[in-house]
């Protein structure tokens, strides 16, 4: 009878083992940029993706994961953050200069949030839309004093290494012009490291396990609007996600809607607006993968706006963002095909976006197309555009409104108030340990 009670003792003790090691086993973080998304992008795609035919605007899932609100000011006076700096604190909890790459001024280089996963037996993921070698991915797996030496960000992700293992078990993006050099051949060197690799977004699916490296296309991969893969980070991620399960470990995934930003600095809201859909699917699979896998975190925030986007302009209190649903190209796509047939330039101005011009801006369109200079008339394409929706905008750079934040998942309840953005990386911190 004595061994019996031992015996049971042994198994309840084992069953309270399990019951904590589970408790306290490492959450996955799902770490999620959109790149230059101040509140008015995630407002204009509220009602870019209303529903006309109900009088309710409907939420976004923007609407419904949101927590709080962060501060973006870098480590100076301006109060205006680049993308580096900004991705910099995001990374490693501590705010830095303009252009810095995980440094802080004396050129010292900043634990980042990957350096200290991989420490702790985290894998590690990148998925973005811009190259990989770009600011914000570059300041989690890097460390240089400029943002803009490129081919020695990506050398760095060959050397940089914590325990004999690079920074990132999976990177998903462009940048092969920056891998593949005359003088260096980065991906035959990631070939060696067993790395499985893919140049073409249509090959994901070859892609079986960890480590894995995706360049698909020379820098970043084509803008969603027109292109033949329209929500491509959300592809990525399914991917990305898929690889990591696998392994049963616990891991840190950054996301990045590159491009956002890219839109903003053109100015371009139809441009925008493709890459807030193709974000707002990731987000609600990302969603969707955290029911399914409770033990996991998301957050997301901007690194700061761009652009100065405002919705409501000419004095008239109205925004007319559903009409960018009509929009089937980018401006200078649009441009490239008048330039090629002038004749019927309003032809395709209207096939491709539905919006009525006047007789004098008709002909100002056909003659602009019949110039050489391209830029001209996509500059008149994208004020059109903003005209008929009235969109606004005040600058071609960032600004330094606070950006939103964003949680969902266990110790999602973090994240919320106000913060800055180097709270955000502080709080990270302390749950890879």
């Amino acid at each position: 009878m004595k061994w019996i009670i031992t015996a049971l003792i042994c198994l309840t003790s084992s069953i309270n083992s399990m019951a904590i090691a589970a408790e306290t086993k490492h959450p996955n973080i799902i770490y999620i940029i959109g790149d230059g998304m101040g509140p008015a992008y995630t407002t204009a795609y509220r009602y870019f993706a209303d529903n006309p035919a109900t009088k309710t605007v409907e939420s976004t899932i923007f609407d419904q994961l949101l927590t709080g609100m962060a501060s973006t000011y870098p480590d100076d006076d301006t109060y205006v953050t680049d993308s580096a700096a900004a991705a910099t604190a995001l990374a490693t909890g501590t705010k830095s200069y303009n252009g810095a790459i995980a440094m802080d001024h004396e050129k010292q280089h900043l634990t980042t949030l990957f350096e200290h996963a991989k420490a702790a037996h985290f894998n590690t993921g990148v998925v973005v839309t811009s190259q990989i070698n770009h600011a914000t991915p570059a300041s989690f797996l890097s460390h240089n004093e400029s943002r803009r030496n490129y081919d020695d960000i990506a050398d760095s992700y060959i050397h940089n290494t914590v325990k004999g293992r690079q920074i990132a078990d999976l990177m998903f993006g462009g940048g092969q012009q920056y891998f593949i050099r005359p003088n260096r051949n980065l991906v035959q060197e990631f070939n060696n490291l067993d790395y499985q690799y893919q140049s073409d977004i249509n090959d994901l699916h070859k892609f079986t396990r960890l480590p894995a490296l995706g360049l698909f296309a020379a820098k970043g991969l084509p803008p969603a609007l027109g292109s033949e893969h329209p929500t491509r980070l959300n592809q990525m991620t399914h991917k990305a996600l898929q690889l990591l399960t696998q392994e049963k470990t616990p891991f840190v995934l950054l996301i990045e809607a590159s491009q956002i930003d890219w839109c903003g600095h053109s100015n371009d809201i139809s441009c925008a607006m493709a890459e807030m859909d193709d974000l707002a699917a990731t987000v609600t699979q990302v969603k969707q993968y955290i029911d399914k896998h409770p033990n996991t975190l998301m957050v997301m925030t901007a690194d700061h706006s761009t652009g100065g986007l405002t919705l409501g302009s000419q004095n008239k209190y109205l925004w007319q963002g559903p009409i960018l649903k009509q929009v089937k190209l980018m401006p200078a796509a649009l441009a490239e095909m008048m330039q090629k047939q002038p004749d019927h330039a309003y032809q395709i101005w209207h096939n491709n976006t539905g919006i009525k011009l006047t007789d004098i801006a008709q002909a100002s369109l056909t003659k602009l197309s019949a110039e050489p200079d391209p830029e001209l008339l996509t500059h008149f394409i994208k004020t059109k555009i903003d005209q008929a929706t009235l969109t606004g905008w005040t600058t071609k750079g960032h600004t330094a409104i606070d950006v939103q934040v964003f949680a969902y998942g266990v110790e999602a309840d973090k994240f919320s108030g106000h913060m800055t953005n180097s709270d955000i990386a502080q709080r990270l911190f302390k749950l890879v340990q």
